[in-house]
């Protein structure tokens, strides 16, 4: 019997901001159309790298930008990794790399683009949940497909 099934263990080790950048390109005139409710495009992509055998580097990439009136409010990009041990069995490490980590992570990484775009003084923005097994798929059904 292997350790991986004696010992199943998943673990973050550190969590951390690899990389973040905002920016309001326009500001300071931009704030007077706060009243118009902005454009929010999101995109999100989860990245994987491996250390060794049993450590990986879990990385959630955000970026985020809204637009009033066809003019830029503001572009968040926010790179936000965990270190990892993963002790499981080779079949169940992916789905918990692309699902169960992210999830962890996304809290987190939503608090500090809120915080931040307070900061800059925006309004506030609360992103809402992630459903990463969703994301998971999709990702394995594009892959799949025949270019």
């Amino acid at each position: 019997m292997s350790t991986e099934q004696e010992n199943p263990e998943v673990s973050l080790n550190m969590q951390y901001i690899r990389d973040m950048s905002l920016e309001v390109p326009h500001a300071p005139e931009i704030f007077s159309k706060l009243n118009t409710q902005p454009k929010i495009n999101v995109d999100l992509n989860i990245d994987v790298n491996k250390l060794n055998e049993k450590n990986f580097e879990v990385t959630l990439n955000l970026r985020l930008n809204a637009d009033i009136s066809n003019e830029a409010l503001f572009i968040f990009e926010l790179s936000y990794a965990a270190a990892c041990t993963v002790q499981l069995p080779e079949e169940q490490i992916e789905p918990v790399l692309f699902i169960e980590i992210p999830k962890l992570l996304f809290p987190y990484a939503r608090q500090i683009i809120s915080s931040n775009l307070a900061n800059a003084g925006l309004p506030p923005l609360m992103l809402t949940p992630v459903d990463f097994a969703a994301v998971y798929k999709k990702k394995k059904e594009q892959m799949a497909k025949p270019n």
